[in-house]
């Protein structure tokens, strides 16, 4: 069962830039609550909590709980603005979610066993993520916090692609409806000087282009 993330707010009267700047300025932040077939509700939220919770993976990409003035929705984070040089949040946006419509999260991928991994045991072998997250698409009731990628039969010169991944049942990747060229890789184990080799290509090729007229 998954966890459930509770987050306050309260509605939210006043409008425009000059309201925003003077609810911040009350350690408030303005968010908005659209979607679910109902019309967008303007609120607030408490920055400290809100930034507590923003420190946390689950809240880019769990189903949250938005309780506004005892009614609580299903929701999910759309959008977020960040001062470009405070730990300050501007503005928030939710997404309301309905029960029997499929929706499209970015999840964090998990590397599990990687050390235990025959690759992992090697000195002589680099192991890179090319992915660390995937957008898949479900109902909510059956989205999990995160996909799990278990790297622990991991050997030299292996290629982890999306097609691959274990997905949990009702969880699908839609990318890869798009075509084989679309199956990304999500986990490379080969030698070190194979990795520095490319390397080396892909910086002589990007210099070779530089001196292109």
């Amino acid at each position: 069962m998954a966890t459930q993330h509770i987050i306050a707010a309260t509605n939210r009267q006043d409008q425009g830039k000059g309201a925003s700047r003077r609810l911040r300025k009350t350690g408030q932040v303005p968010a908005v609550v659209y979607g679910g077939h109902k019309d967008p509700v303007s609120i607030q939220l408490s920055h400290n909590t809100l930034f507590l919770a923003s420190q946390h993976e689950w809240f880019y990409s769990a189903i949250l709980d938005l309780e506004i003035e005892g009614a609580t929705q299903k929701v999910l984070l759309r959008d977020m603005q960040r001062h470009p040089a405070k730990p300050q949040i501007l503005h928030i946006d939710f997404q309301r979610i309905s029960e029997n419509e499929a929706i499209h999260v970015r999840l964090p991928l998990h590397f599990l066993n990687q050390e235990k991994s025959p690759a992992g045991k090697s000195s002589g072998i680099v192991i890179t993520h090319e992915l660390n997250e995937v957008e898949v698409s479900c109902l909510p009731k059956d989205l999990p916090e995160f996909i799990a990628v278990d790297l622990s039969s991991l050997k030299e010169g292996d290629v982890v692609h999306l097609s691959q991944l274990d997905l949990p049942a009702g969880v699908t990747i839609p990318e890869l409806k798009l075509g084989k060229e679309h199956d990304l890789a999500v986990v490379i184990a080969r030698q070190a000087r194979a990795e520095a080799e490319s390397d080396g290509e892909a910086a002589a090729e990007g210099e070779a282009g530089g001196d292109e007229k």
